[in-house]
C-alpha cells in the first residue's frame, strides 16, 4: 500500500511499548485491574451522590461530574489499548483514532476546568459560609458544569482538526498507547513550531489559568481555616481540600508535562509512562481518594452497603 498518496490512511499502527515485548503481559495485567477499580470506584461515587439526599449538594454535584469524566476517559483508551496488547497487530483505524483523539482531549479539557470550579465551591463554602446557598445554587452550577463540558469539547475539536490536518507523507507508526497530540505532531514531515505553539496557547488557557484560580483559591482558604477558632471546624475544612488538593496534584502535575512542554522535547519513554499516568492511574484514584478522606462519602458507602445486605437478606 503506498502510504505516502493517501491523505487519509485507512490505519494508524500505535507502537506503545512493542521495543519491550517483556512488558507487555504485566502492563495487560496494570490496565486491566486499574480499569476495573475505575468503573467500579466511580460508578459508586455516581450511586452514592445519587442515592444519599444528604450529598445533594454542589460539591457532591461537582463530585458526580468527575466520575463520569473519569469513567468515559478512561473509556476512550483502555478497551482500545487492552486489545492491542493482547494481539499481534496493534493498529487502530483512522476514524477511530480521530474519535479517540476528540474524546480523550476533550474529556481531559474538562476536567481541568472542573477542578477548578470544585476549587472555586470549596472557596465560596469555607470564605463565605452564610451566603454559600445563595451564590452556590442549582441554576449556577449547572451553568459552570455546562461551560466545563462546552469548552473542553471546543478546545478539542480545534485542537484535533489542526493536528490531523498535519501531513505526514506517508508516517503512520504512532509511537504511543493511544493516539495523543504530542505523539501524533511527530508523526509530520513538516516544520510543527506553529503547531507547538499553538499547542502551548491552549495549554496556557486549559491547564495554567485554571491552576492559577485553585491556587488563589486555596490561599484565601488558608487563611480563612487558620482564623477558625474550631479545631473540628478546621479538620472538617482539611478533610474536604485535602481530597481536592490530591487529585489536583496528581491530574495537572502529569498533564502540564505531557502538554506544557513542546512535543519534540519531552522523553518519549517518560511521555509514555506520564500519559498512563493521568489517563489510567489518577481516574482509578480519585473515587479512593475522595472517599478515604470524606467522613460523608464514608458513611453514605456504609449506609449504601447495608441497604444491600437488607434487601437481600
Amino acid at each position: 500500500m503506498d502510504w505516502a498518496n493517501e491523505t487519509f490512511p485507512k490505519e494508524f499502527i500505535l507502537l506503545g511499548f512493542s521495543s519491550w515485548p517483556w512488558l507487555e503481559l504485566p502492563l495487560f495485567g496494570i490496565l486491566l485491574v486499574s480499569y476495573t477499580l475505575t468503573i467500579f470506584g466511580n460508578v459508586a461515587v455516581i450511586l452514592v451522590s445519587y442515592l444519599d439526599p444528604k450529598l445533594h449538594t454542589p460539591m457532591y454535584f461537582f463530585l458526580t461530574n468527575l466520575s463520569l469524566l473519569d469513567l468515559c476517559y478512561t473509556t476512550s483508551t483502555v478497551p482500545q489499548m487492552l486489545i492491542n496488547i493482547s494481539s499481534k497487530v496493534k493498529s487502530i483505524t483512522y476514524g477511530g483514532c480521530v474519535a479517540q483523539l476528540i474524546i480523550f482531549l476533550a474529556l481531559g479539557s474538562t476536567e481541568c476546568l472542573l477542578l477548578a470550579i470544585m476549587s472555586f465551591d470549596r472557596f465560596v463554602a469555607i470564605c463565605q459560609p452564610l451566603h454559600y446557598q445563595v451564590i452556590m445554587h442549582q441554576r449556577l452550577c449547572l451553568k459552570l458544569a455546562a461551560a466545563c463540558w462546552l469548552s473542553g469539547f471546543s478546545n478539542s475539536v480545534l485542537q484535533s482538526t489542526w493536528t490531523f490536518l498535519m501531513p505526514r507523507c506517508g508516517r503512520y507508526k504512532v509511537d504511543h498507547f493511544f493516539c495523543e497530540v504530542p505523539a501524533l505532531l511527530k508523526l509530520s514531515c513538516v516544520d510543527t513550531t506553529a503547531n507547538e505553539s499553538e499547542l502551548l496557547f491552549f495549554s496556557v488557557l486549559i491547564l495554567l489559568i485554571p491552576l492559577l484560580l485553585i491556587l488563589i483559591s486555596y490561599g484565601f482558604i488558608a487563611q480563612a481555616v487558620l482564623k477558625m477558632r474550631s479545631a473540628e471546624g478546621r479538620k472538617k475544612a482539611f478533610g474536604t481540600c485535602g481530597s481536592h488538593l490530591v487529585v489536583v496534584s496528581l491530574f495537572y502535575g502529569a498533564a502540564i508535562y505531557m502538554y506544557f512542554l513542546p512535543p519534540s522535547s519531552t522523553s518519549e519513554i517518560w511521555g509514555k509512562i506520564v500519559s498512563l499516568f493521568y489517563g489510567i492511574i489518577t481516574p482509578m484514584l480519585n473515587p479512593l481518594i475522595y472517599t478515604l478522606r470524606n467522613k460523608d462519602m464514608k458513611e453514605a458507602f456504609k449506609g449504601l452497603i447495608k441497604r444491600i445486605f437488607s434487601i437481600k437478606m
